[in-house]
């Protein structure tokens, strides 16, 4: 099976397409992400995020069971556990990675044969409006998530196709058809 990746900016929608997906395409396996960062209100361990610590986090990279990791916005450690993903792909599932930009980058070395989707604002202010409407940072994290974002939307062209989320049922359904669109979702 082929392992699909989705990044973008922050707050272009990444977990809102992704919910979608999960609530209408219940075929797709989801992998679940380790992070260092305290759970936002209503998140769930295990669930949304593996929670754990510093120590916890750099023991399980030593060991070689994470995918990718990444510190993400200068201040929490992210990264995906391997074997579930690993244990997806054999199982023949449609597997989707919804993780960051350097999070991306690290897959593409460690599986090339990957699909990469780049999920983007429908313009720049969008982008601010969405930040800042969804009240869950800092004055100083959204500026310091902003200037992350900047430089995320500049490597666009790393990745293997673009999905424009202005409208969040068509982004999921593109995604799955892209995850579709070999036969059996396997590698062409």
């Amino acid at each position: 099976m082929r392992l699909t990746v989705l990044a973008g900016p922050t707050a272009v929608g990444k977990g809102t397409v992704a919910a979608e997906v999960r609530r209408r395409y219940p075929e797709v396996w989801f992998s679940v992400s380790a992070t260092t960062r305290a759970p936002r209100p209503g998140e769930i361990d295990g669930v949304h995020y593996f929670f754990v610590s510093d120590a916890d986090f750099d023991a399980m990279v030593e060991r070689g069971e994470m995918l990718e990791w990444a510190v993400v916005h200068g201040r929490a450690k992210y990264g995906t556990p391997r074997g579930p993903v690993e244990a997806a792909l054999a199982n023949g599932r449609l597997a989707l990675l919804e993780i960051d930009l350097q999070g991306a980058r690290q897959v593409r070395a460690s599986m090339p044969q990957a699909h990469f989707v780049f999920l983007a604002p429908p313009s720049w202010e969008d982008l601010v409006e969405r930040l800042v409407g969804r009240g869950t940072e800092t004055a100083e994290e959204r500026d310091r998530r902003l200037a992350t974002a900047r430089v995320e939307l500049a490597a666009a062209d790393e990745f293997d196709t673009t999905i424009v989320n202005d409208d969040v049922e068509r982004a999921a359904e593109d995604l799955v058809s892209l995850m579709r669109s070999s036969p059996n979702g396997n590698e062409p």
